[in-house]
């Protein structure tokens, strides 16, 4: 198997690296110390089994798990963690593969065994489950053999086009898989829903704005105007969201 080993402290690679050559019957094809390395280690390694640290500064494991989830051929997971009772517990719930640390040989072996492939449910359940504090900050788009992490400060809006999400940020536009309810159920302290088709940053919104046909219109900041004077995005809000969005836009 190929193997991908992640974590921010140099002696933990180095050991998970000794004992999976060790093994013998493995390959270790790259190593990153941080979530945003693995992801573009593994776009282009294509690792069967991720060996995956949990906390680690910027994106953390689990936000990495679901990034790794967006390739064509997305790797197994094996996390290792130092964690408590609460996320050995929920690890133990969802079958999801977890070695502890300090990392023992015998524990490995079985882990990486049993390694399987994580679905964003699990990934979510887990979080709640082991009480672990993990939200993404990033959403991924995957560009030919390359995963792309798009800051979700840099988001301005999410659309529906067919059966993908076009995520519109400050470098410009992506297609990404995941599907609007998704990202409206995950991001929805940051994002509201305007129409059935689309999903705006509440920070990124400047106004509202009354049309001569009675259409309200959502004004984002720093928008640019066309050569007609009017929004390249028309983001029309459905009478059936009017009065949340007006609710968010005043901090409920």
């Amino acid at each position: 198997m190929k193997i991908l080993i992640v974590d921010d402290e140099k002696p933990a690679r180095d050991r998970l690296r000794q004992l999976v050559d060790d093994f013998g019957n493995h390959e270790v094809v790259g190593e990153a110390a941080n979530g945003e390395e693995a992801i573009a280690i593994a776009a282009k390694v294509a690792p069967e089994i991720v060996l995956l640290d949990i906390r680690m500064p910027g994106v953390d494991g689990i936000e990495t798990a679901h990034h790794l989830n967006a390739m064509q051929q997305p790797p197994a997971v094996v996390f290792t963690t130092a964690y408590d009772e609460y996320a050995i517990d929920a690890f133990d719930a969802r079958a999801i593969g977890y070695v502890l640390k300090p990392v023992r040989r015998e524990r490995l072996q079985r882990a990486i065994e049993h390694a399987s492939r994580l679905s964003g449910q699990m990934l979510n359940e887990l979080v709640v489950g082991s009480k672990l504090e993990s939200q993404r900050n990033h959403v991924c788009a995957r560009l030919h053999d390359e995963l792309r992490l798009i800051p979700l400060d840099d988001i301005r809006f999410f659309s529906a086009d067919q059966k993908y999400v076009v995520v519109h940020h400050a470098s410009g536009e992506d297609l990404i898989d995941d599907s609007l309810k998704s990202l409206e159920e995950e991001f929805a302290n940051r994002f509201v829903r305007i129409h059935r088709g689309a999903l705006v940053a509440v920070d990124m919104i400047e106004k509202l704005e009354k049309t001569a046909d009675g259409r309200t219109l959502v004004m984002l900041r720093n928008t640019a105007l066309d050569e007609d004077n009017t929004p390249d995005d028309e983001l029309v809000v459905s009478r059936r969201h009017l009065a949340t969005v007006r609710r968010r836009l005043k901090g409920g």
